[in-house]
């Protein structure tokens, strides 16, 4: 019987322009991630380690390859046609980034609220769910607190229980802990480590940071856009 995996990629390209203008940016890169798993993908800065998560995230058209998503095939070739790509990016996905990117002028429990607000989850119930993840993640004395009164490592952990609200099957993280120090950017991995297990939830973390994936179920390096175990 074969494997259910949370993501499956297979032959996965991306090509930016044409003749002599060519890049391949990422080439036949095939991979799978089971649920529960956290991998990463290690590589410098052009590698093509982001390009790889923003095409499984449906972000960025690949050129070819196939792409399936907890079940669903969601690239074949392109995108595949007659998808809610933004309704599979709700549903389905939780995006963690580098620069947090959390509201200003919202708590760290209304950031959360966003997210699920989006989803159709509102008033009580949002609050309940996002201050149960906030405090989940050691934050429940900071939730009234503004992104502007937090600690980096603090507003990453906020921008992880936003991630994790609408309880998706797989979480992409670029460069999560680059604009951290060390100690908090170990903290937030081994969070994430916890995270996958406990909520079943593949996890896939793209970093140039090999200090930083210690502990991790399977380790990637991308160079010159293929893709190494």
């Amino acid at each position: 019987m074969k494997p259910v995996y949370a993501i499956e990629v297979e032959n996965l390209t991306k090509v930016y322009g044409k003749g002599h203008t060519e890049v391949v940016a990422l080439a036949d890169a095939t991979l799978t991630v089971s649920p529960g798993e956290l991998v990463a993908v290690i590589g410098p800065s052009g590698s093509g380690k982001t390009t790889m998560l923003t095409t499984i995230g449906l972000i960025n058209e690949p050129t070819r390859g196939r792409v399936v998503l907890d079940g669903m095939t969601v690239v074949d070739g392109g995108w595949t046609s007659g998808l809610d790509l933004k309704r599979i990016r709700r549903e389905k996905l939780g995006f963690i980034f580098q620069a947090y990117n959390l509201i200003p002028f919202l708590t760290a429990i209304e950031n959360v609220m966003v997210s699920l607000d989006l989803n159709g989850v509102r008033g009580k119930e949002a609050r309940r769910r996002a201050a149960e993840l906030l405090e989940k993640l050691l934050l429940g004395p900071r939730m009234k607190n503004y992104p502007s009164e937090l600690s980096g490592g603090e507003a990453q952990r906020v921008a992880i229980a936003r991630a994790l609200a609408n309880r998706p099957k797989v979480i992409l993280a670029d460069e999560p802990t680059a604009a951290l120090d060390t100690d908090n950017g170990k903290n937030v991995m081994a969070l994430l480590k916890t995270l996958a297990l406990e909520n079943h939830s593949a996890i896939m973390v793209v970093t140039h940071d090999s200090r930083m994936v210690e502990g991790f179920d399977r380790i990637y390096n991308v160079r010159d856009g293929r893709l190494l175990q």
